[in-house]
């Protein structure tokens, strides 16, 4: 007990003093304020301020609109980041594989390597239009002009001519416009295997795969048109989200909420024990998944308000936040339950670290690594209350989709209103605008993604059904929905 009570004080006083550091630690990197005018001075001046305006100064033309010029750089950077979030998807199936009981691994995994082609199609024919194409009013959707990708590429004289994805009109650094639709289908296609997580070991597979192309369509596609296209509504109200804390982590948990309503628990929960079947499958998950997460953040350099460079700078503060974050996040979690419940886990430890990785991602490029630190550490504590969250309102998530994704996703998404520092501001800047733009961006996410949510599963539980019979699940996924095992 005593070494319980000794090393919660070390935790609060580590925090305690970490956070003025990381805060002034910013503070000094800031530039300094312009000195004030002393009150002689400002006499002095109040006759040239009376001047005629015509020997004002004249103000600073703002740059004009730039052709789009081929930047290999970061289009190689881009082709990269794009191979690395697909490399998420195995690393998803063998965390969430790991952690489900050994009759239904092939059935978690199968979630969400299906995802990798049913997205990978509705992408290429209406996803990515619905999402980055021309707005067709109020900030809410794409149209259907680049539905099949129409329009990436023309010709002329017979020769092909590239499309370039240009981010900021000012600037002429582009990338093929390609790319940046891979790049993006790689988000959408992760997105919705994170729902997965709290459905395991009870669904229909037949009931997922239309949920998997209904859900995609219908709530993530309008979300990532509102807060990363520059006609959304949300990104023109400057809502921040440098990776997806909002669109990808906040939506997939609260969708996972809404889903249990119509699925329930599986049979046996809570009182049967229910232990992951294989944890180096999980730990070996977790690595992939922080691996990925690179290209997850780095890449998103190129993406997004106030962001640019996608292999300069800014990627590089992304790529730094996002080894520092997930680090103290596990650190975190692993203290946490070893101060609740006696022992460190290597489950608790790669769920920080998860935890941490949510929870950096919408404040990856506008962040500095002292406040990526505060945030990995808030992530593992606040992700890990979601989970014991679990344990007191009884419901069924079977793999903490809502306690790591919609928790974390929802705190990274307010502490980057808070901490912004680079190409934004938050509330410690003084900034209380900015906060609040991100308060209205969780609640209008979250709001429309566990709507839309509701109706979708209501309709698929109530045509083709959601969840398997009572017998098919005692007997297991494996071989009830795919007629395999996974050990012979």
């Amino acid at each position: 007990m005593k070494f319980r009570l000794s090393l919660a004080a070390s935790i609060l006083a580590l925090a305690a003093l970490l956070a003025p550091m990381a805060v002034l630690g910013e503070e000094a990197k800031a530039p300094a304020a312009a000195p004030a005018v002393s009150a002689p001075a400002a006499e002095a001046a109040a006759p040239a301020a009376a001047a005629p305006a015509a020997v004002a100064p004249a103000e600073p033309e703002k740059p004009k609109p730039v052709d789009p010029v081929l930047n290999t750089g970061d289009t190689a950077w881009m082709l990269i980041s794009s191979a690395l979030v697909l490399v998420m998807l195995p690393g998803l199936a063998l965390f969430y594989g790991g952690m489900v009981r050994q009759k239904n691994v092939l059935s978690t995994m199968m979630h969400s390597l299906v995802a990798m082609g049913i997205v990978g199609v509705q992408w290429a024919v209406i996803g990515y239009s619905l999402s980055f194409g021309p707005d067709i009013g109020g900030g809410l959707l794409g149209n259907l002009s680049k539905a099949m990708l129409n329009g990436l590429i023309t010709f002329k004289d017979g020769n092909p001519v590239y499309t370039l994805f240009q981010n900021v009109a000012t600037e002429p650094g582009a990338v093929p416009e390609y790319v940046f639709a891979m790049f993006q289908g790689m988000f959408a296609i992760i997105t919705v295997a994170l729902i997965s997580g709290a459905l395991a070991e009870r669904i229909k597979f037949s009931a997922y795969c239309l949920f998997v192309l209904l859900w995609t369509t219908l709530v993530y596609d309008p979300l990532a048109h509102w807060v990363w296209m520059v006609d959304g509504w949300l990104f023109k109200k400057g809502a921040l989200d440098f990776a997806g804390g909002t669109v990808v982590h906040l939506s997939s948990g609260i969708s996972a909420l809404a889903a249990l309503i119509f699925l329930g628990k599986r049979h046996g929960f809570p009182h049967e024990r229910m232990a992951p079947h294989s944890l180096p499958l999980t730990l070996l998950g977790a690595g992939l998944l922080w691996f990925g997460w690179y290209g997850f953040n780095a890449g998103s350099a190129i993406a997004g308000v106030n962001t640019s460079d996608a292999a300069g700078g800014l990627a590089a503060l992304a790529f730094t936040t996002t080894t520092i974050a997930p680090a103290a996040g596990g650190l975190a979690w692993m203290l946490a339950e070893w101060i609740h419940s006696g022992k460190p886990s290597a489950l608790g430890f790669a769920s920080g670290v998860v935890a941490g990785l949510v929870g950096i991602t919408p404040a990856a490029g506008f962040v500095q690594p002292g406040a990526a630190l505060i945030i990995g550490l808030g992530a593992g504590l606040v992700c890990y209350l979601g989970v014991m969250l679990k344990a007191k309102m009884k419901y069924d998530d079977s793999l903490d989709a809502f306690g790591v994704h919609g928790v974390g996703g929802t705190f990274g998404a307010l502490i980057t209103g808070v901490l912004a520092t680079v190409g934004a501001t938050g509330l410690t800047s003084g900034n209380v605008g900015q906060f609040m733009t991100q308060v209205i961006a969780i609640a209008a996410a979250g709001a429309y993604a566990f709507i839309v949510t509701l109706v979708i599963v209501f309709i698929l539980d109530k045509t083709i059904g959601l969840r398997v019979e009572k017998e098919d699940e005692i007997m297991g996924l494996d071989q009830t929905q795919h007629s395999e095992t996974a050990y012979n």
